[in-house]
């Protein structure tokens, strides 16, 4: 596996706790969590669209994105849920179980969506070492909640 894809998975991920603290917070200030989360995308709009003019990047046609499954569009509700449930649930599970639990369900997600190829991703068949690996990190949601 390469070195560099797995830091930045890393970092990805620690950047999601980092996000979770720094838009509870944000929720504090607007009031509700609604309204950090729209605050973050707006955020998050803005440094995308700077990276891309920086990067010269050229925009899809709208026939490109025309032609994407109708499922495709999903990611930014799926996006806006997530984000929202953090900012609603860091504050009152704390940031590490929170996380916990979202990596939790991201990895019994990503197993179904594996072993199916939903989505338009290859197969990858589930295994009795995957189930233990998603069992572990229920453990892990245990362990981490109650001490």
């Amino acid at each position: 596996m390469d070195v560099a894809l797995v830091l930045l998975a890393l970092a990805a991920g620690s950047g999601l706790a980092v996000q979770a603290g720094a838009n509870a917070t944000m929720a504090r200030f607007a009031g509700r969590a609604e309204w950090a989360a729209l605050v973050n995308f707006v955020v998050g709009i803005a440094a995308l669209g700077a990276w891309l003019v920086l990067a010269r990047l050229r925009p899809p046609s709208a026939a490109q994105l025309a032609g994407a499954p109708w499922w495709s569009w999903s990611g930014g509700l799926l996006g806006a849920f997530y984000v929202t449930a953090i900012v609603l649930l860091a504050p009152r599970l704390g940031v590490a179980t929170t996380m916990a639990l979202a990596v939790a369900g991201q990895m019994g997600g990503a197993i179904v969506v594996d072993h199916f190829g939903l989505l338009g991703m290859a197969e990858r068949a589930a295994s009795p070492l995957r189930g233990l690996g998603a069992l572990l990190l229920v453990a892990g949601v245990v362990l981490i909640r109650r001490f």
